[in-house]
């Protein structure tokens, strides 16, 4: 057990013993004001965009693109998905406060004030667009902007509060960074590019029902008509299994505009993975079981990892 080391010559109680705790207590502030904005940008989002990016960059190049356009990019698009967090943070801190599994976030903890929030956003907003526009070239730059537009105004104020759609209309802005990565390599995006923002924009359906029905008395409790609690069970396991076929079809068309062998096994080994435990989900819902959701949820995250783990070897060799 490792303990303080006493002073010498000093009795317990003086001076220095109060300044040191006054100095550890200041260092903890500092700690959780910046754990708290960090907690803002949500960096779980954050790294599993990143993971779909750098592929993207790699397979648009044939190999390694430059290394520093990869450093703006990732930089530029970490900071563009932070301010676009950020902002939603400060737009749903009425609901946010409401709900489990949000009530611990900055702004509903009051770890964080709502203005400093809001210039927070906005100022990582600016500099990743700017970064992007002096450093990538005019689409990239555009569909950055487009997308913390999209995200913040378009989903979470109107879209999400108003309509069970929102989560398929949502996944234009989570599948973006497809498009972005392709467009700062290439200055356009191909037809594979748009095969990969496929596979990510209906992924995004299983993956976010699985988490909105773990979580559905929480959106109910703050009126948000996400599917699971405005629409039947019957009719969430329906959409769940389309689109969990649709990812997998869309990563099989992938193969042929441009992706090898390594690619395609890994395609159809993960999808048929993730369709079973779709498959095991939808069963259990529909004999009355317990219906462990965050299984599906958290290998969807797997999926999506291994499946562009594959994307970036197959364009290395």
């Amino acid at each position: 057990m490792i303990t303080e080391r006493p002073d010498k010559g000093r009795s317990p109680g003086l001076l220095p013993a109060p300044r040191a705790a006054d100095s550890a207590k200041r260092r903890r502030d500092v700690g959780a004001v910046i754990k708290a904005y960090v907690s803002l940008t949500k960096p779980r989002i954050v790294e599993l965009l990143l993971v779909t990016t750098v592929p993207a960059m790699m397979l648009a190049a044939g190999g390694w693109p430059d290394l520093w356009l990869v450093a703006v990019v990732l930089v530029g698009g970490s900071l563009a998905a932070g301010a676009a967090s950020a902002l939603n943070c400060y737009i749903d801190r009425d609901i946010d406060q409401l709900m489990r599994r949000t009530k611990r976030r900055p702004l509903p903890a009051h770890a964080v004030t709502p203005r400093s929030a809001l210039i927070f956003g906005l100022v990582l907003a600016v500099i990743s667009v700017v970064l992007m526009g002096v450093f990538t070239n005019w689409l990239a730059t555009a569909m950055t902007a487009a997308s913390i537009f999209y995200y913040d105004v378009i989903y979470t104020l109107w879209l999400k509060r108003r309509t069970p759609a929102n989560t398929f209309w949502g996944g234009i802005c989570g599948a973006a960074p497809v498009l972005i990565g392709w467009a700062a390599v290439t200055g356009s995006v191909g037809p594979l590019g748009w095969a990969l923002f496929a596979v990510v924009f209906f992924w995004q359906m299983p993956h976010f029902y699985a988490l909105a029905i773990k979580y559905k008395d929480d959106y109910a409790r703050a009126g948000i008509p996400m599917l699971p609690v405005v629409r039947s069970a019957g009719r969430v396991n329906a959409e769940i299994l389309i689109f969990t076929v649709l990812m997998l079809a869309s990563s099989l068309a992938a193969w042929p505009l441009g992706l090898g062998p390594i690619y395609g096994v890994t395609a159809v080994i993960s999808g048929l993975v993730f369709l079973s435990e779709a498959v095991r989900l939808v069963r259990r819902s529909r004999r009355g079981e317990p219906l462990k959701p965050m299984r599906l949820f958290h290998w969807s995250y797997t999926y999506l990892t291994i499946l562009f783990i594959a994307v970036a070897v197959d364009a290395l060799i």
